[in-house]
């Protein structure tokens, strides 16, 4: 199964998971052909480092830097989510509202898919949160650089 990598700094150990600090966002693949660009987007919106929990099956220790994966599909899924549903629903909210009553009609449809859209996604967010194959995994230990 095709993961998606990042470099990470362990921060804190909380039983068998490690929160890791990614240093940047996207998708890891930035720079490769075919990589999603991602990475210019989250820092102009999120400049700080971001943190995540992950599996720490090798057992690694605060300070380390490490191989940090998440499996390709629940990166698409997550993609889906968040930009290919809101736009859809909006569409096809916004269609409606049109066929139905003009162009008010067509702004309150538009927002009523997007209420729609949110509300769904975070309903799918919360039910897959239990699911193992969507949460990051430590893929390898890396240099140990104790602060």
């Amino acid at each position: 199964m095709e993961t998606t990598q990042v470099r990470a700094l362990v921060r804190a150990l909380d039983g068998e998971t490690a929160l890791v600090e990614v240093q940047g966002g996207g998708c890891g693949r930035c720079h490769e052909s075919g990589g999603c660009g991602g990475h210019h987007l989250t820092q102009v919106l999120c400049g700080a480092p971001r943190t995540y929990r992950a599996a720490n099956p090798f057992g690694a220790q605060v300070g380390d830097e490490v191989m940090v994966g998440i499996p390709a599909r629940a990166v698409w899924i997550g993609a889906t989510w968040a930009y290919v549903l809101p736009v859809l629903a909006l569409l096809i909210g916004a269609l409606a509202g049109m066929a139905l009553g003009g162009e008010s009609a067509a702004m309150w449809g538009g927002g009523g898919g997007l209420v729609l859209a949110w509300l769904f996604a975070r309903y799918k967010v919360r039910c897959g949160a239990g699911n193992p194959d969507f949460r990051p995994q430590i893929l390898a230990p890396g240099s140990t650089q104790h602060h």
